[in-house]
């Protein structure tokens, strides 16, 4: 999984048998900063876009078949052994009121490189049903998370954030929140050089503008009521630019110090009012918090997330039973066992789809 913060490729490996699931192992790539800018500069309209996509699909599926070959000497396995590679690839558009959705990957070159089986293009079933095509995700949290005697909500914050409402004896639900950690890194990378604010400590020197705060919760998109689904063709750089703009800021680096580290403290709060919110209109009634990505190694992000729901547990998924960084990578592992074994891997109430979908497309070893 190579998620919309960019901040690198997770692979787990999963044994999976009869609904029962086991985590083997858990292997981490870093993007090349190339390749990285490059899957960056594709979520708008450039110059040559066709073949620059086609250069960094290559580049990443190289980057996939690296960790593949770190998990199976992490755990001791042959190629032969693997039953298939749940390959996500890189979403650079996300337009699903258009019918569409971009995940740029490489799976035959996958397939030839590792010698496996690969399952790729999640997505694109679901959207031609008429769905958002995300989030993916609240099957695999249901199977992992949900208990029997309370409402439990799982948030993955990566990029953009979305929740998974997890009731007693009812079909999970779920939408995206907004942005995660895209807007923080933007603005950290920016201001600082580093291309995440690591703990949340920059940030958590700043002051929150409230009035900056109430506008940027003013987007529509907050309002929309699910199924709804969002990326980097809304809240990236330039809705930055023109948040910023409507105050009297630009987005390049600032003579202020401390102005700098106040908008990322205000950033910071719309991801976790945006959160917070969606939570207390759709999942009052939850006792737990389970929060998973990159997001909850942030502590300033944490820490607000709590302030909001105080009559919830909010803890991360390691708490649980599974690390923060392994649960997306584990979630379409699980959709890919979902497509080998004929089942449906979308939940219709989730993605507004037509009806349960076998997702994924299969790219055969040999």
């Amino acid at each position: 999984m190579s998620g919309t913060s960019l901040d690198g490729v997770d692979g787990v490996l999963t044994r999976i048998e009869d609904h029962q699931w086991e985590t083997l192992g858990h292997a981490h790539a870093p993007l090349p900063a190339t390749l990285r800018a490059s899957l960056l500069s594709l979520n708008s309209s450039g110059p040559d876009e066709l073949h620059q996509a086609a250069l960094a699909s290559q580049a990443l599926a190289v980057v996939y078949a690296q960790v593949v070959k770190q998990l199976c000497e992490l755990c001791d396995v042959l190629p032969d052994e693997i039953t298939a590679i749940g390959a996500h690839g890189q979403t650079v558009r996300h337009r699903p009121e258009l019918g569409y959705t971009i995940q740029i990957n490489q799976p035959a070159l996958l397939a030839e490189l590792t010698g496996m089986d690969v399952i790729a293009d999640f997505r694109s079933r679901d959207v031609a049903a008429g769905g958002q095509g995300a989030p993916l995700v609240p099957a695999f949290h249901h199977s992992l998370f949900a208990r029997p005697d309370r409402t439990v909500v799982v948030v993955n914050i990566g990029g953009m954030s979305n929740i998974s409402i997890l009731r007693p004896e009812a079909p999970p639900q779920g939408f995206d929140c907004g942005p995660g950690n895209a807007l923080l890194d933007a603005w950290c990378e920016l201001h600082t050089g580093q291309p995440f604010d690591v703990n949340g400590e920059w940030g958590a020197a700043g002051e929150v503008h409230e009035d900056w705060l109430q506008d940027a919760l003013r987007e529509p998109f907050f309002n929309l009521p699910p199924p709804k689904s969002t990326g980097r063709d809304l809240f990236n750089r330039e809705w930055l630019s023109n948040w910023l703009a409507s105050h009297g800021q630009t987005d390049g680096p600032q003579a202020d110090p401390q102005l700098a580290r106040d908008v990322q403290a205000t950033l910071c709060e719309l991801s976790a009012r945006a959160i917070a919110l969606a939570i207390t209109d759709h999942a009052s009634d939850a006792t737990d918090v389970v929060v998973c990505g990159g997001g909850a190694l942030n502590a300033d992000l944490m820490r607000r997330l709590s302030e909001h729901l105080t009559s919830m547990r909010v803890a991360p998924s390691d708490t649980w039973g599974m690390d923060v960084m392994q649960v997306e990578a584990a979630a379409f592992a699980w959709l890919a066992w979902a497509h080998v074994t004929r089942q449906a891997g979308n939940v219709p109430e989730v993605t507004g789809a037509r009806g349960p979908r076998v997702l994924g497309a299969l790219y055969p070893a040999r």
